[in-house]
């Protein structure tokens, strides 16, 4: 029995202000994002009409707010969101975030961000 590995796509890298992402997978229903997080930057404060996300640290210290409750995640650590709620990634640190996120619902679009606040001009 021989194992093998193949590659059939290349993932591509979207920047933004605050680091990047790559979108790991998609089908119908979920998403699989990593996502990295600069050094002093966050992403917007948000809310999503159409999904929800489950999110994973993989590295660093992050600051996640969802809904009114702000706490600080470590590898390993997860929190869910759920569809409608206000929530924002920050990284107060002086080291990269990386988190994976999961999305889930009928639909998936980048356009289905609603910012409430944005350090990037962006809201």
């Amino acid at each position: 029995m021989t194992n093998t590995t193949t590659r059939t796509e290349s993932i591509e890298r979207t920047e933004r202000p605050w680091g990047w992402y790559e979108t790991v997978s998609e089908v119908a229903g979920n998403k699989v994002k990593r996502i990295r997080v600069h050094p002093g930057q966050q992403l917007s404060l948000q809310k999503h009409h159409k999904r929800a996300e489950h999110w994973v640290v993989v590295t660093g210290r992050a600051k996640v707010t969802v809904g009114e409750h702000v706490q600080d995640l470590l590898p390993g650590q997860h929190v869910d969101i759920a569809i409608g709620q206000v929530h924002r990634l920050a990284n107060l640190t002086a080291d990269p975030v990386e988190i994976v996120e999961v999305q889930f619902g009928d639909y998936l679009g980048e356009d289905d961000i609603v910012r409430l606040q944005d350090d990037y001009g962006r809201s």
